[in-house]
Order: structure tokens, then sequence, then C-alpha cells
């Protein structure tokens, strides 16, 4: 089954960080992505723009309502995402565990429905 991990954190975070820092950053997320590959666990992932080029788009009564900037406000952004193929919730979730995100923000794990 294929799980949706999404990354929220503060994407300020990445600005306020030296960067020797930043550089651990990038090669923790560089050895996640290769364990998911090793693992035949990943099938895709991107890191998303900052949260001020969001578009929000609803139709309501049949008109198309465009809005700048995400739907909600919050403390915390999504700033990417990684998909992966694992047996169960459990598995998905140890995989989330494992992501460097989790140290520094939130890893929301979803289902995804098979279309």
């Amino acid at each position: 089954m294929q799980y949706l991990l999404l990354l929220h954190a503060d994407e300020n975070g990445w600005s306020k960080m030296t960067e020797a820092e930043q550089q651990q950053g990038y090669a923790a997320y560089m050895s996640y992505t290769e364990a998911l590959k090793k693992a035949g666990t990943y099938v895709g992932s991107n890191r998303l723009q900052p949260v001020a080029t969001a578009t929000t788009v609803r139709v309501a009564n049949g008109k198309q309502q465009v809005l700048d900037g995400p739907y909600a406000d919050s403390k915390e952004q999504l700033g990417g995402y990684y998909l992966i193929e694992a047996p169960d919730l459990d598995a998905a979730i140890s995989w989330a565990a494992r992501c460097p995100g989790a140290g520094h923000g939130t890893i929301e794990v979803r289902p995804v429905w098979s279309m």
C-alpha cells in the first residue's frame, strides 16, 4: 500500500541555521532517501516552494474563488513529501519516525487511495 508522508515544519527554520547545520540537514535527508530506495520503499519525493507561493482555489455556488496563500495559517507549513510503499501503517509510521523532519517538525502519514 502507498503512504504519503507529509513533512510539516517552520519554513523559516532553514534560514536560521548555519551553513554547516544546513549541510548536515541536507546530508540527513539524502541518507534517509537512500535508505528508502535501498529498502525498495521509495516511490517519490519533493520539496515544496515557500508557503508564500501557494494559491488556494475553491468553488462556491458555482463561482471560482482564488486566494493568495495557503488554506490554513499555522505555525508549521507543509514543506515537502515522500510517497512510499509499505506493507502496513506500522511500517509507514516506522519510516516516518526515521525521517529527519520528525526531529524538528511533524510528519503526517496518510494512506493513498488507489484509484
